[in-house]
């Protein structure tokens, strides 16, 4: 059935202002369509097959009496309470237990119908038997009480329950805090140690650099110590080097001179011996004959002496040259 066709159809239904849509087989309610209707006060929907009713049936605030009687209804929409307007219900034989807490908020209401509900003890004991239009009556204001009392209750238990999540947020915010502040000073204390850590390095790098300028000047004094003594003994070695070398040289020296001058004095007396009249003394002929027997030998030992003379030479400037190395 087409949008259209269900309004035409509902329009067949509406007389003056109550909609019947009684014995029609229904499972669903056409809220939307019955939208359109707003003067419809008075809905009669009683003697179906429905078993719920949508949350926007609660949008129908313009209805003053709604018949929901001889239906399959296990349960009412939330926000039953937004039909403010609402004076007489009827939910006779349908399969309800318990009421939405927002029916406390049907102040209008003045007749209500639960026989024949399987109710919960508590709303079956407000609601009374309903055998007659007076007890329909005291039904409406018993229920309302009873749910303005579950209202009140479920309101505390709302506020218990919003307390305690707000402590318990209370709490999680405290232990957040406190896990964040023992972080940061875990954070703090690990930034000190460091810094300590490196303050330490600095000072210890400091303290070998200052050790290491101390112990240069001493290891300066020390070279010079160790190269004056070295230097000292190099100096003694030396000293007694040449105080050993000195006898030496004078020794040499002196037998050097004393063989000059014998030689000399021998070709002194050689040449007076021949040169002057005393080569006729007593004298003189032993000279000359021992002069004429060493120039015989002389000549024959030229060879030798010449090879004496060489070695004479060379041990004279061996000697020489050893002399100006031991001053040098």
């Amino acid at each position: 059935m087409s949008k259209n066709t269900k309004v035409w159809s509902l329009k067949d239904k509406i007389s003056d202002n109550e909609m019947d849509l009684s014995l029609c087989n229904l499972s669903e309610v056409p809220v939307k369509e019955l939208a359109l209707f707003t003067k419809a006060t008075i809905l009669d929907l009683s003697c179906n097959n429905i078993t719920s009713l949508p949350p926007e049936f609660c949008n129908l605030t313009h209805l003053v009496k709604l018949d929901l009687s001889k239906n399959q209804l296990t349960c009412l929409p939330d926000d039953l309470g937004n039909l403010a307007g609402l004076q007489h219900l009827d939910l006779y034989n349908n399969k309800l237990s318990s009421l939405p807490v927002s029916f406390s908020q049907l102040r209008s209401l003045k007749w209500l119908d639960l026989k024949d509900n399987p109710l919960d003890e508590g709303l079956a004991k407000a609601a009374g038997d309903c055998l007659d239009e007076k007890q329909c009556k005291l039904c409406a204001t018993m229920v309302l009480k009873h749910m303005l009392m579950l209202q009140d209750e479920a309101d505390r238990a709302r506020e218990k329950r919003l307390l305690r999540e707000k402590e318990l947020e209370k709490k999680r915010e405290a232990k957040k805090r406190e896990r964040e502040a023992r972080e940061k000073e875990a954070r703090k204390r690990e930034k000190a140690e460091e810094k300590e850590k490196r303050r330490k390095e600095y000072n210890a790098q400091m303290a070998a650099a200052a050790a290491a300028a101390q112990e240069q000047p001493k290891k300066r004094t020390e070279e010079r110590k160790t190269k004056k003594k070295n230097g000292q003994v190099s100096e003694k070695k030396t000293m007694v080097a040449r105080a050993a070398s000195k006898p030496r040289r004078s020794l040499l020296g002196v037998v050097f001179k004393l063989f000059l001058l014998l030689q000399l004095g021998v070709a002194v007396a050689v040449v007076a011996c021949r040169m002057t009249e005393l080569r006729r003394e007593g004298v003189c002929v032993p000279l000359d004959a021992v002069l004429d027997r060493g120039l015989a030998w002389a000549r024959e030992q030229e060879g030798e002496v010449r090879r004496l003379l060489s070695d004479l030479s060379s041990a004279v400037k061996d000697f020489l040259e050893s002399m100006q190395t031991s001053k040098s």
